[in-house]
């Protein structure tokens, strides 16, 4: 059996809320699509592995346009950074803003809905 890691080992997470700005809506699977380019282009492919992105599906609210993006500790300006180099969804121009930083996903939540 597998001994689960020690709390000093794991990786520290922050959750940054973001929001898209632009005339039509987007669905998740559109706007996820954009950000992995983005960071990929941005931080290649080791980078991306290190930083250990993930997109929070359920938190993806497509009414407002608001979601929610998990981040190792290390890397959350790096992503902020990112968000700039998305430009359009599906030929759509767009403007993609992080709104705020958190360790607790209920407290990026609350900025989300």
């Amino acid at each position: 059996m597998i001994k689960p890691l020690l709390p000093v080992l794991r990786e520290k997470k922050r959750y940054v809320a973001f929001e898209v700005i632009s005339n039509r809506k987007s669905s998740f699977y559109e706007v996820s699509k954009a950000l992995w380019s983005a960071f990929s282009f941005f931080l290649g492919e080791l980078e991306l592995a290190k930083a250990g992105i993930i997109m929070i599906a359920n938190t993806f609210n497509k009414d407002v346009q608001k979601g929610v993006i998990r981040v190792n500790n290390k890397y959350v300006d790096h992503v902020k950074a990112a968000l700039v180099f998305v430009k359009a969804i599906e030929q759509q121009p767009v403007i993609v803003r992080s709104l705020v930083v958190s360790g607790v996903l209920n407290k990026a939540l609350k900025r989300v809905i």
